[in-house]
């Protein structure tokens, strides 16, 4: 694409963009590949060994790989008609009844939002715990303290808010250079040394044992998919919908998103089995791994596997790990800048700024979001087992908000998608109920504790957590919203339609 191109693709986008009732303000600098690519983590292998081993790993990873490419193009579909930062809120308010417009809007914003700040917590957190667990290569007798996992957070979180904020201009380069280093980290898996031997593909495709979960057989299988879930819904698959979020630095987003969304789920479940195959070929004593002192058995893992301890360490921290934090961090800023835009967060006014000075980052909803992020992991140093509860909620937020537009089309007959430009058709009806069925399947399985008996120690709080923001978002729209959220801003617009028929609200463009 030369200059010309870019610039008659710059203008149209903006224009569609004005359509939607924003002006542009973001630089357009991204294109497909930049966007396309996911990155994932392996900090939560332990739940899967517990759930069944090898068999859950890897027929887990195919079965929700699969399901959720119904969401993928579910989201997809919306998005082609919607290309705005403002994603899935933005959606409801266009697809919902003049009745509920309002009130969908706000729900679905701050599920986004909260979504988007605890999956940057969890992937952050991840990547110190990843950290401190390559420590543990080299001295197995060091227990980290609480306090210690935190002030490592810390560190992962200032690296990200240094490239996020000083080098934006060129994170869609660096978004090029995580997906080489994937490769590489793939290629170094496919020929990792098996320092402890090879299992045949009968233990690889086969082997289950549910006997550590304590569950019975069927539902431990589930169980076990717990951090395949956090990968596509959390990690590596938080793309998902967090990509709409960089919708307006995007080249042609119309064009280029539905895209990158659909083709991000089949890329990283290839990546993904590529990735586990030979670890699961060579995968150590499974006793040994779960009694790492540490929880995380992946440093100890790499180590027996490849018979190198500097290795797994460099590879696996210092690489995916500080690339997917950067990549959730600028999302999970402009999801918040986003609604903050729209008058929905406290002090919109100053979050909903750009600093041109800095590449057009909006550098105050990010601020926002880090500390809110760095208060939130405060409560690791009181209970490690309250904390790890932010995971499944960014599972259980970013899951509901995407099921949200996804149903009310689906009530509404789908007759707003009849002239999205990435249209499903007649098969759009199955593939939408499946989505929906399948997020609905999924929240309450990131409420289950991964064993039984529940101890304290054990018990999954992440629905206590998730209640917990529906309380303070449901006290803040009484409060404030309820008073001056007017929704997104839209155009007066004749359709046949009652979810998108636009009486004279906010027609003007902001």
């Amino acid at each position: 694409m030369n200059f010309k191109d870019e610039v008659n693709v710059d203008a149209v986008a903006q224009d569609s963009l004005e359509k939607l009732g924003y002006k542009q303000e973001m630089t357009r600098s991204r294109g497909l590949v930049q966007i396309l690519f996911t990155f994932g983590l392996t900090s939560p292998i332990a739940t899967s060994l517990i759930g069944g081993g090898p068999a859950v790993m890897i027929w887990g990873w195919i079965l929700v790989s699969v399901l959720t490419q119904t969401l993928a193009l579910s989201l997809a579909e919306i998005c082609s008609k919607y290309p705005t930062s403002a994603g899935t809120y933005y959606w409801c308010y266009r697809l919902a009844s003049p009745r509920t417009r309002l009130l969908s809007s706000w729900i679905n914003g701050w599920l986004t939002v909260v979504g988007g700040w605890t999956v940057d917590l969890s992937v952050k957190f991840a990547t110190a715990q990843l950290v401190v667990a390559g420590v543990g290569i080299y001295y197995s007798e060091w227990d980290a303290t609480a306090l210690q996992t935190y002030m490592i957070f810390l560190g992962v979180t200032a690296i990200a808010g240094i490239f996020c904020i000083f080098f934006n201009r060129l994170l869609p380069t660096i978004d090029i250079i995580c997906a080489c280093w994937t490769g590489l980290v793939i290629s170094i898996c496919l020929l990792s040394k098996a320092a402890v031997g090879r299992h045949p593909a009968s233990f690889v495709l086969g082997n289950f044992d549910p006997s550590f979960s304590g569950w019975t057989p069927g539902w431990s299988f589930f169980i076990g998919t717990l951090p395949e879930l956090n990968h596509v819904s959390a990690y590596t698959f938080s793309s998902i919908g967090m990509i709409t979020h960089m919708a307006e630095e995007v080249y042609n987003p119309s064009e280029i998103l539905p895209k990158a969304i659909t083709w991000s789920v089949p890329i990283g479940s290839l990546t993904g089995v590529l990735f586990l195959l030979p670890i699961l070929f060579t995968l150590p004593d499974v006793n040994t791994l779960l009694q790492v002192s540490s929880g995380q058995p992946i440093g100890v893992m790499l180590t027996l596997i490849m018979g190198s301890k500097a290795g797994g360490f460099g590879l696996v921290i210092f690489g995916i790990g500080m690339f997917c934090s950067m990549s959730t961090s600028c999302a999970g800023s402009r999801a918040t800048w986003a609604f903050a835009r729209d008058k929905a967060i406290p002090f919109h006014q100053r979050f909903s700024k750009i600093d041109p000075s800095l590449g057009d980052v909006p550098v105050n909803a990010y601020a926002l979001s880090t500390v809110i992020q760095v208060l939130l992991g405060l409560v690791y140093l009181g209970s490690s087992a309250a904390f790890n509860a932010f995971a499944g909620v960014a599972v259980m937020c970013h899951g509901a908000s995407y099921a949200m537009p996804i149903a009310i089309s689906l009530i509404d007959a789908r007759r707003d998608m009849h002239d999205a430009p990435f249209n499903l058709g007649s098969f759009g009806t199955v593939i939408n109920a499946v989505a929906v069925l399948w997020i609905m399947f999924v929240t309450v399985l990131f409420s289950m504790p991964a064993v039984i008996p529940v101890t304290r120690w054990s018990m999954n709080y992440a629905s206590v957590v998730f209640g917990g923001f529906g309380v303070i978002s449901a006290a803040w729209y009484m409060i404030n919203g309820q008073f001056y959220y007017r929704g997104p801003p839209i155009q007066e617009e004749p359709t046949s339609s009652s979810g998108s028929s636009a009486s004279n609200l906010n027609d003007s463009v902001r």
